[in-house]
């Protein structure tokens, strides 16, 4: 509910407040009423745990979370032995759903997927363009390290790199970019973030 994607969970909370008045409206589950719980992790993995056991302790059925892999799979195992459905709106990292849980899911892209989807389409819109994959996450460097692996693979020449987000001036990453490329400006280059 805070940091960078707050505007983006407070549209989840809402959506999901908006199911649960629509269902116990309707009476599509006879004799139960669906009470919408908020938890905090703030992206912390240990305090995603901590919500977990929480939410378990207070017989939670349905958990629709966590935002972020960081805080889903560590909590995945303990919601799998309490016997709650796990949901993810935005968790990307492939592991969380192929460890054989059969009560976790995702409702968004995997990061080997949307990095074979953004590599297919660099290679067929962009092919002999000088490229530059960038990552600023974790999650983000899986995308980004698919990337280019495909584009290399496609015979397509790639500078990789990671930078900080946050900084006030980018000019020492451009020139080298531009050093590790070639004599022009590298176009486009394909930033990555997820969840």
């Amino acid at each position: 509910m805070m940091g960078s994607t707050a505007a983006l969970v407070a549209q989840i909370r809402d959506g999901a407040s908006a199911a649960v008045d629509l269902i116990n409206a309707s009476r599509l589950l006879p004799n139960t009423k669906l009470v919408l719980k908020i938890s905090e992790d703030a992206w912390d993995p240990k305090q995603a745990v901590a919500v977990a056991n929480r939410l378990t302790t207070d017989g939670i059925k349905l958990v629709f979370g966590h935002f972020c892999s960081s805080s889903s799979i560590p909590t995945s195992d303990r919601y799998a032995e309490a016997k709650v459905l796990q949901i993810s709106p935005g968790s990307t990292n492939p592991p969380l759903t192929e460890r054989g849980a059969t009560a976790r899911f995702r409702i968004c892209g995997r990061d080997d997927q949307v990095g074979g989807v953004a590599a297919d389409y660099i290679v067929r819109h962009h092919q002999g363009a000088k490229l530059a994959a960038l990552d600023k996450s974790t999650a983000g460097k899986v995308i980004a390290d698919i990337v280019e692996s495909r584009l290399r693979a496609a015979g397509e020449h790639t500078v990789r790199q990671s930078y900080a987000a946050g900084e006030k001036d980018y000019a020492a990453q451009v020139s080298r970019l531009k050093r590790e490329g070639t004599r022009s400006s590298i176009s486009p280059a394909i930033t990555t973030r997820s969840a």
